[in-house]
Parts: structure tokens; sequence; C-alpha cells
């Protein structure tokens, strides 16, 4: 088994979210992987209030015990899979926000995005590649996007359609490539 150790978060808290379908689709491939060690982390199991620490998180003074244990289980990751709806043209806030709580934890690591949306989420995973440049998170160039127009049926019942599984071969590739090049970065 690879020592490599990803997390898939799964960035909507939104009752009856279409996420939950669309991260167990991922983990199901990714437990035919064996260059990673995949983890689904689930933010409706990390209720963070929104960002409520009083110093900044570059500072690294984490305050609130929500804060230090969604410190705690970030930092065991050496990269991440984001899984993001596309709202109002960007990210999800609780994302957003779960992502603003951190920094050092997410430095020199590296980060793919499977979105899903009318437009395939991917202005949400536009948004998503400033955010993660700003936190030295390196980004992968492949991204899986699902349609809710042809990957939900009613837009609810997720029905990924056969070409995704390329894609996501690739994200996995690039993703796994990078994290292992990434650790020997944080290791020096």
């Amino acid at each position: 088994m690879s020592d490599l150790k990803i997390a898939v978060i799964l960035g909507s808290t939104r009752p009856g979210r279409n996420g939950k379908a669309v991260a167990d689709w991922v983990m199901d491939r990714a437990g035919a992987r064996t260059g990673a060690e995949y983890e689904l982390i689930d933010l409706a199991d990390y209720p963070l209030p929104l960002l409520d620490e009083p110093v900044p998180a570059a500072m690294g003074q984490y305050q609130g015990e929500h804060t230090k244990a969604w410190a705690a289980k970030i930092a065991e990751f050496d990269g991440y899979i984001f899984i993001t709806p596309e709202y109002s043209h960007s990210t999800s806030a609780a994302l957003k926000n779960a992502i603003d709580y951190l920094y050092g934890e997410w430095n020199n690591k590296a980060a793919g995005f499977v979105s899903y949306g009318s437009l395939g989420g991917a202005r949400a995973v536009e948004h998503l590649r400033g955010i993660a440049s700003e936190l030295q998170l390196a980004h992968v160039r492949q991204q899986v996007s699902f349609s809710m127009f042809t990957d939900f049926e009613n837009w609810s019942v997720f029905k990924p359609g056969p070409q995704h599984d390329e894609s996501s071969t690739l994200l996995f590739d690039q993703l796994e490539s990078w994290t292992r090049a990434l650790k020997t970065v944080r290791e020096v």
C-alpha cells in the first residue's frame, strides 16, 4: 500500500445535496487505486461556524476546539480532491469557510477538483484554483465536471456518463504524481 494519503473533501452540507453521490462515485474509483490511500471527509461531520478565529490562519494559532480538530484532520493528508457544487457561479460557502480556517496544513500539497452544476461546476473550480494558489496548494490541470443536465436525472439522481471514467483516471494519475513530488518538498 502507498504511503500517500489523499482526502476526498465533500464540499456541500446542504440537505438533499447531490454531492454525496458524486463523492461516493469518486471513492468507488479511488478504491481501485494503489498509488494512494483515499479517505472521504464530509464537511457535514465538521460543523465549523462562519470563520470565528481571532488570529489569521497563516499564524497557526488556532484557538477554537473545532478549528484544532479540523486542522488535525487536514494535516493527516498529503493531497486533496475537492468535491464542489457550483452555487451562484462559485464554490459553496461551507467549503470556502472550511478552507479559510487553515493555512499551513494546506501548504506544499496537491489538489484536484471534481465539480457539478449546470455548467459542470467549472466556475466553482476556477475560484478554487485561485484560492488554492494562495494557500500554496498545487492544483493539477485535470478536473472532472458533471453537468446537472446530462449526469443527473431530474437534477437529483446521479447517473454519470462513461466518459467520466477516463477523465477521473487522468485526475487520479496527475494528483498522485504531484502529491508524491510535493511530499519530498515537505520532507526537506
